[in-house]
């Protein structure tokens, strides 16, 4: 299907061909699954289906699957690990995307990109704009970055969504971590001065396909509403839950980590406001669904 056409399914919101990269993740599951549920031919596609730091393979599956939107949320998000495997992480965060982008571009198809808040410094405590200056902290940020750009520079038809703290089914998360510590012990060791949003997978699900159904090129943030610190989020989880569990309090000084993590993190909804796609509701209210449907 050429581009033309495509656009105009889109606009009708019509059933189309997506093909979902990290499809087994915890965000592309809830992508694919929520694509599906609308009705449009979803696939999946995870490491078993290509290698997406080889280019050749990349095309070929995808010039076989024949895709009208590619909803990239494949990536390496192993933060700390990355600064040992840094050529790695480049090469799925970077090349991979370079890969994809270049396959969109020539075949006319939309590509949405899942990027990170670790793109920024970190510094202040204003939620960034999709316009602030960019400075990653860790090479997990640095190779987010380099696939933006190589997005951005390659495919007319891209959309970049950066989000952040991310829990829902799938998947290990600080919310199962937290579930699974508070029930174990009486009091626990959080950072406080990392502050952020908490995403529910499910409802950036959502989002992302209604970006999909309605394509504007652009970079967009995309969090649940709302912010807090680490410490807090576990207080939440504590609190929801029924767990008996004191927080602690620490600066991230005292929890050392391999790769630097920003301090602020808060990401604003002005981009997607401004394009008229409905922002996310309430950290706590995600949390709270996520611990009602029992998907723990």
């Amino acid at each position: 299907m050429d581009g033309r056409r495509a656009d105009l399914l889109h606009a009708r919101r019509i059933a189309v061909r997506i093909v979902i990269t990290g499809a087994k993740g915890q965000l592309g599951c809830a992508v694919l699954q929520e694509a599906l549920r609308r009705g449009h031919d979803a696939i999946g596609a995870d490491i078993e289906d290509f290698d997406l730091t080889d280019k050749n393979a990349v095309h070929a599956y995808l010039t076989k699957a024949a895709p009208d939107f590619v909803i990239h949320c494949a990536a390496y998000t192993a933060v700390d690990k990355a600064e040992s495997e840094p050529e790695l992480a480049r090469a799925v965060n970077e090349f991979g995307t370079r890969y994809i982008a270049e396959y969109c571009a020539a075949r006319d198809v939309w590509m949405l990109c899942v990027s990170t808040d670790y793109v920024f410094g970190g510094s202040g405590s204003a939620p960034w704009e999709v316009d602030d200056t960019l400075n990653p902290l860790s090479v997990y940020g640095a190779t987010k970055l380099a696939g933006e750009q190589a997005a951005q520079s390659l495919c007319g038809k891209h959309m970049i969504v950066r989000t952040s703290w991310v829990f829902g089914p799938e998947g290990n998360h600080f919310v199962k971590t937290m579930l699974c510590l508070g029930g174990e012990r009486t009091s626990l060791n959080i950072v406080s001065d990392q502050v952020g949003s908490p995403t529910y997978t499910i409802d950036l699900a959502r989002l992302l396909c209604d970006m999909a159904e309605r394509p504007q090129a652009g970079i967009y943030h995309a969090a649940n509403a709302g912010y807090c610190s680490w410490a807090e989020f576990a207080a939440a989880v504590f609190a929801q839950a029924g767990i008996s569990c004191e927080v602690r309090e620490i600066p991230s000084s005292e929890y050392p980590q391999a790769a630097q993590r920003p301090l602020n993190s808060r990401l604003s909804p002005k981009s997607l406001i401004d394009a008229g796609y409905a922002p996310l509701p309430p950290w706590q209210d995600a949390l709270r669904r996520y611990l009602n449907e029992g998907k723990i």
